[in-house]
C-alpha cells in the first residue's frame, strides 16, 4: 500500500459502484474501457449506511471489480469518485482513504495496481471495535 500519487491506475469497487448497484450508472457508465471481477486479499468488508467499508484486517478478501478508465474519462472520473468518497488528500474528517493496492484478477488471478477506497483510520478503528462485518466479502450477497 502506498499513498496517493498522479499516477492512472484502475479502480477497485466493492459496493455501491458495482454494476447493478445505485451508483454503477451514475459515475461509471460510458466512463470505462473495461470493469473485470477483482479481489483485494488482505482486507475484512463491514456493512456501513448504506455502503460498506473495507478495512485492513488478516485473513479477509473482498470482492469486487476491477475498473479501468477511459483514457479522456479517467481525470474527470478520478475526481467523481473522491467526491462521491468524500476524500479529501490529507483530511482528518475523510471516511475514506484512496491508496494504491495490489488486486487480483478474478479468472487470471494475475495482480494489478488499483486504487481502491478503504475506510480512514478512525472510522476503521470504529468498525473493527463495534462494526458488522461482511461475512462473504461480498457486497452483492450480504444477505
Amino acid at each position: 500500500m502506498v499513498s496517493v500519487s498522479d499516477r492512472k491506475l484502475p479502480f477497485f469497487v466493492y459496493g455501491t459502484l458495482r454494476p447493478g448497484e445505485a451508483n454503477h450508472g451514475l459515475f461509471l457508465r460510458g466512463r470505462t474501457r473495461s470493469e473485470e471481477p477483482g479481489r483485494l486479499v488482505g482486507a475484512v468488508l463491514y456493512d456501513g449506511p448504506g455502503y460498506p467499508y473495507a478495512v485492513w484486517g488478516r485473513g479477509g478478501v473482498v470482492h469486487g471489480e476491477v475498473v479501468t478508465a477511459l483514457p479522456e474519462a479517467y481525470g474527470e472520473l478520478l475526481a467523481a469518485l473522491d467526491r462521491l468518497e468524500e476524500y479529501v488528500p490529507g483530511d482528518p474528517r475523510n471516511l475514506y482513504e484512496r491508496v494504491e493496492c495490489e488486486v487480483t484478477l478474478g479468472g487470471e488471478g494475475r495482480a494489478v495496481r488499483a486504487w481502491v477506497y478503504v475506510a480512514a483510520p478512525s472510522v476503521a478503528a470504529r468498525l473493527r471495535a463495534r462494526g458488522t462485518p461482511i461475512g462473504s466479502g461480498d457486497w452483492l450477497v450480504r444477505g
